[in-house]
């Protein structure tokens, strides 16, 4: 039920319409009445009625003055200003102000109801909309948007002045606008990016409310980085980045113990800057951060503060003997080559080697490195059906095994390798991601009708994860997997529309949307026409 409030400072007239109009039976409710302006603006303000019916002429505050500032407060109320005066002036400023209905007294009951009819369809198309609209955009951002990712890379990369920042977050509905700002990362089971990862219902449901909780608050912009990472851009008033942060950490941390406990998870968080311009220097911080997931796989939680305590590199002890050999295990090698991006070798390799700086001056120690990684290689192509002279062939950096070397050349070194391995990584995946997409866009063409398709039936059908299938499809589709269906559900619509005597409701059902209104909502915003002036040749491809 749709409320209303009268203020009217006849309280005969007031009585009569609040007690003769039959507003149950128009889909109202009379919520309350006041007999001027003054009193009738903070029972507006506590009641929140849907439609404002006001006299013009009220002692202490007119309706001129009232309905001004209510349009000021609630825009979405619609106002009916009731008058005894034939007057244009008062016409005119009733306009301007953006009222919904003029109304002359006497004021008959039917010209009221009418009006009320009118408004109450109105508001229930407005809300309709709205909620289309809303239902719009949680499908859009569901599922990762390239656009958004293009727009994230220029930023971190310095491409983009503030203006141009600014200009272009608004073409894609992003608010920036904070005192605040920071980057996190965290992982999206399971972390294996070498080769398609099986279908699990707990990584679905994991990945899905990660998902929804980062969609839902304004402070975070989600945006998926990689196969196995998601991005998320915090924003707010300064005094509240540690909390943001916090809560970061924690939804990641409960939704993990909820859906995969056995598996580890890991965040990490850059300090907060206050200038939009500087997020490139953040989003530097944050890789080399997230590089650490590999160093120490047991910390979770990885902040600068976390990092340096955890890696005592601040005490500057050049001692062999005080390193932790845990960090020149070569499994963490194996593991990167397994699962990093190849945007994140160069940071890994600078912090790897940072890590263990205190015994760099050891010259067999450095060899020691060397052919640690280089082996591991070996294994690791091995494992691929690799030979040792193929996988090896391309790199010029092996003659530095048995020199003196500095930081650098390691780091060099180290990056070479570990970006060749993971480009035969790459390599060996991409006949099998070829095959899986193939199979995976052959169902939706043979599916895209039936109301239940989704993501998660889809990745269940060809036995691949939620997550794998997401970022495989937009990288290599160039769409969503949102976007693919609709664009399919909209081709085969328009073909309907032109062959076809079909109602826009069957049409509707026919192309997989139970809701009419819903698909004539998604038409209108994707094609730029309804379903019926489609059909009349209002726009043909």
């Amino acid at each position: 039920m749709l409320r209303v409030f009268l203020a009217e400072d006849e309280s005969i007239i007031r009585e009569t319409l609040r007690d003769t109009v039959p507003w149950g039976q128009y889909g109202y409710t009379f919520a309350g009445e006041a007999g001027d302006g003054e009193m009738a603006l903070p029972l507006i303000r506590q009641l929140k009625p849907d439609v404002l019916i006001t006299d013009i002429r009220m002692p202490f505050m007119d309706g001129l003055a009232l309905s001004e500032l209510v349009r000021r407060e609630f825009p979405e109320m619609k106002i009916i200003i009731i008058s005894g005066y034939d007057d244009f002036e008062y016409a005119r400023q009733a306009i301007s102000i953006g009222v919904d209905q003029y109304l002359l007294k006497p004021i008959t009951k039917k010209a009221l109801l009418d009006v009320l009819e009118e408004l109450k369809k109105k508001i229930e198309g407005e809300r309709a909309n709205r909620s289309y609209l809303a239902q719009f955009h949680r499908e859009a951002e569901e599922y990762e948007q390239y656009t958004r990712r293009v727009f994230f890379e220029r930023v971190v990369a310095g491409q983009l002045s503030v203006q141009e920042i600014y200009e272009s977050a608004a073409k894609l509905d992003i608010d920036l606008r904070a005192q605040c700002y920071t980057i996190a990362f965290f992982s999206v089971l399971p972390e294996a990016s070498g080769s398609a990862e099986v279908y699990s219902e707990p990584g679905a449901r994991l990945r899905d409310a990660l998902l929804e909780h980062f969609l839902k608050y304004p402070e975070y912009v989600l945006l998926r980085w990689n196969l196995t990472t998601y991005a998320v851009l915090l924003k707010g008033e300064t005094a509240r980045m540690e909390e943001l942060a916090r809560r970061c950490v924690e939804t990641v941390r409960s939704q993990y113990a909820a859906y995969a406990p056995e598996q580890n998870w890991y965040v990490a968080i850059g300090r907060p800057t206050q200038r939009l311009s500087t997020l490139p220097a953040c989003f530097e911080e944050v890789s080399r951060l997230w590089a650490y997931r590999h160093i120490l796989p047991q910390q979770h939680v990885l902040t600068a503060d976390s990092v340096s305590f955890l890696t005592g590199t601040g005490g500057g002890n050049s001692q062999l003997d005080r390193l932790d050999a845990g960090k020149v295990d070569p499994a963490i090698l194996w593991g990167v080559m397994q699962s990093a991006s190849a945007q994140e070798i160069p940071s890994f390799a600078d912090e790897y080697i940072h890590s263990v700086e205190e015994a760099l001056g050891s010259k067999p120690f450095c060899q020691y490195l060397m052919l640690s990684v280089r082996f591991t290689a070996d294994r690791f192509a091995a494992s691929l059906g690799v030979g040792r002279q193929e996988a090896f062939a391309p790199l010029t950096c092996l003659d530095l095994v048995g020199r003196n070397v500095t930081a650098a050349d390691l780091k060099s070194y180290f990056s070479a390798i570990l970006l060749r391995m993971v480009e035969l990584r790459d390599q060996a995946s991409s006949s099998q991601c070829r095959s899986l997409l193939k199979q995976a866009v052959a169902y939706i063409d043979g599916h895209f009708t039936e109301e239940s398709l989704s993501l998660n039936q889809v990745a269940r059908e060809v036995n691949i994860s939620a997550n794998y299938l997401s970022a495989v499809f937009s990288q290599e589709i160039g769409a969503t997997f949102t976007e693919y269906v609709t664009g399919k559900r909209m081709d085969r619509a328009k073909e309907l529309l032109r062959t076809t005597d079909k109602r826009s409701g069957e049409v509707a059902a026919a192309v997989g949307y139970k809701d009419p209104h819903y698909f004539s909502f998604l038409f209108k915003k994707t094609q730029g026409c309804t379903p019926r002036d489609y059909r009349g040749g209002g726009k043909r491809p």
